[in-house]
């Protein structure tokens, strides 16, 4: 005869487990509705690549994208048990990544500066600092920039494609001064060291690219300069 003390405290487990279950599969459902939005972001920014003149209205479509996403992360942040963050948090630690890095390339697209960590907590309704709950990691945040620069070196090329000499130059400098300041950190050998490192790979390809059009003089000896970073961000700010 089996013990009934036993067979009480092994159905608890049981109970226990169908609702971690349960849990998870309700954090997955959630999570493939974000990157849906996320996929869709990506489509209206790959019109980078193929025409200069719509990219205002490909970074419009993203940030309505990003509304979506972060009614998401709302979502997420009311299923996740209350100080559980990281027991779950690799289900949704790629695709932030992946959103830090879109975030990033919109607001250059829009305003030709870096965005904050800050910034993009607020576009996808997120916080900054772990002690009020759901919010972005640092090294989330790091990793999409890098991801962003990616795609920055592939638009300098396209660029030259459709005719637009100017934007390696300008990108090249973003990039240097991203270059810089990742340099600055003390990283560590981890997944972040690792994609800092692909990094000069994409500095090399935009130095290329700017190296061409230079020497075939298609390109301004002296472009005009950028707005500075301040006035970039308190002009970013007043949009937002």
């Amino acid at each position: 005869m089996q013990n009934p003390m036993i067979m009480d405290i092994f159905s608890k487990f049981q109970h226990s487990l169908n609702t971690e279950q349960e849990l998870r599969e309700e954090i997955r459902l959630t999570i493939r509705e974000i990157d849906q939005s996320a996929k869709e972001a990506v489509i209206a920014l790959q019109v980078i690549h193929t025409s200069i003149a719509d990219v205002s209205q490909g970074c419009l479509k993203a940030r309505e994208r990003f509304q979506e996403c972060q009614k998401g992360y709302r979502k997420l942040a009311e299923i996740v048990p209350a100080g559980q963050y990281y027991r779950y948090c690799d289900h949704w630690h790629f695709l932030t990544q992946k959103l830090v890095s879109l975030v990033a390339l919109t607001v250059y697209l829009e305003a030709g500066f870096l965005v904050s960590r800050d910034t993009v907590g607020e576009v996808l309704g997120l916080e900054v600092n772990q002690a009020n709950g759901f919010h972005i990691e640092l090294e989330d945040y790091l990793v999409g920039v890098l991801q962003m620069v990616t795609e920055l070196a592939r638009f300098a090329v396209n660029s030259v494609t459709l005719g637009d000499y100017q934007r390696p130059l300008m990108i090249s400098r973003f990039v240097a001064d991203l270059n810089a300041g990742f340099r600055m950190l003390n990283l560590k050998n981890d997944s972040l060291r690792k994609r800092f490192d692909a990094l000069k790979y994409d500095v090399k390809k935009i130095e290329e690219i700017v190296y061409d059009v230079s020497i075939r003089g298609l390109a301004k000896a002296n472009p005009a300069p950028v707005t500075t970073s301040e006035d970039k961000q308190e002009n970013a700010e007043k949009t937002e």
